[in-house]
């Protein structure tokens, strides 16, 4: 017997439809791009490895060069001020520390997309833009806080990934642009109206969403019989998880059962309240959600962005024989045209018809 609800819930779109990215009219407000550059090499490595492109020095450089194309895509797509590369610390990790068991199980890593993990620094660097490699981090937390900054600073952010974790930052300020199959044209450009839309979820409390299902791919076991589909109607008929266990601690959990038969009743399903209130109370289903959501969180990191100092690293326009000489290393004379072509244009901001939705 299942007391899961049926896909009549809000969250009945699937994620994987289809929400492609349209090219944004210039925005008066500038704009920073955050790319979480080991995703984006990941899903390149696989997908090219065929074309076993050599840069020239004859080192492997199908991922590196697929990650900047579609950089310089997105470029052209959104006319940033400024682009950051978020960087994984390779060798230490925060949150392995605190769960020994992070990440375990995935495959090991083949040795050239290593050799590009490790070169890919170099690349963006050489060509003028910014990465950040925090201690003991992961390029999520870069990607948070460049969430994090282009709101204090008065910024849109769209962050660039193939992940779901940054889905946690989507905001008013803040999209997320998902790199599916079919690259940057036929990827979902995600605002907390899509992103409802997919999961039923409100972008402010999709990280308790995922303390609450789990991540396999990071080794997270989520709180059991609470899943993808349970999680978004406990969530948008209580607020908050803060809701959630107040109302256990301070009415055993009366508010929640009502809540949530009252919505099954008024969508036609079976009554879950009592329940998912048996699940929430089980020994160690608080402490699950708990350590989930400090291991899912962001950590602060500094960023480097100094917007008032021009021509320091991550700011648009770079300069034309720096971008030829290092987007050339790579011996594929149409993207080396392409970078030229974008990563040298005054950004959008400074364009007319300064509006961005």
């Amino acid at each position: 017997m299942t007391t899961e609800p049926t896909d009549a819930s809000p969250a009945s779109a699937s994620p994987g439809s289809a929400l492609p990215v349209t090219a944004p009219p210039a925005q008066s407000r500038k704009l920073l791009l955050a790319v979480d550059a080991p995703s984006l090499l990941h899903r390149n490595h696989h997908a090219r490895a065929e074309s076993a492109l050599l840069d020239q020095g004859g080192r492997p450089a199908w991922a590196l060069h697929g990650m900047l194309r579609q950089i310089l895509e997105a470029i052209d797509q959104f006319a940033p001020d400024a682009v950051v590369f978020g960087l994984d610390d390779r060798r230490d990790s925060v949150r392995e520390r605190m769960y020994p068991a992070y990440k375990a199980g995935r495959a090991a890593k083949d040795a050239t997309l290593v050799d590009q993990l490790e070169r890919a620094a170099a690349l963006l660097d050489a060509l003028g833009l910014q990465t950040v490699t925090p201690a003991g981090l992961e390029a999520d937390d870069v990607s948070a806080s460049a969430a994090v900054w282009a709101e204090t600073h008065g910024w849109e952010c769209v962050i660039i990934t193939s992940d779901r974790d940054s889905f946690a930052h989507i905001s008013e300020h803040t999209r997320v642009l998902r790199l599916i199959n079919g690259g940057i044209n036929a990827s979902p450009l995600l605002n907390p109206a899509r992103l409802f839309a997919l999961y039923g979820i409100a972008a402010e409390h999709y990280l308790e969403y995922a303390a609450l299902r789990g991540d396999a791919s990071d080794n997270l076991p989520g709180v059991p019989g609470i899943g993808e589909k349970t999680a978004p109607v406990l969530l948008s008929q209580m607020g908050s998880m803060r809701s959630v266990w107040a109302d256990i601690e301070h009415c055993d959990g009366a508010n929640l059962v009502a809540a949530l038969d009252s919505y099954c009743e008024e969508t036609g399903q079976r009554r879950i309240g009592a329940g998912l209130l048996k699940r929430l109370t089980a020994p160690g289903a608080r402490e699950r959600f708990d350590f989930n959501l400090a291991i899912m969180s962001g950590r602060p990191v500094d960023l480097g962005l100094t917007p008032d100092a021009p021509g320091t690293p991550g700011l648009l326009p770079l300069d034309p024989d720096r971008v030829s000489r290092v987007v050339g290393y790579l011996g594929v004379p149409a993207t080396t045209q392409l970078a030229l072509r974008v990563l040298t244009e005054p950004p959008g901001s400074r364009l007319a018809a300064p509006t961005w939705g």
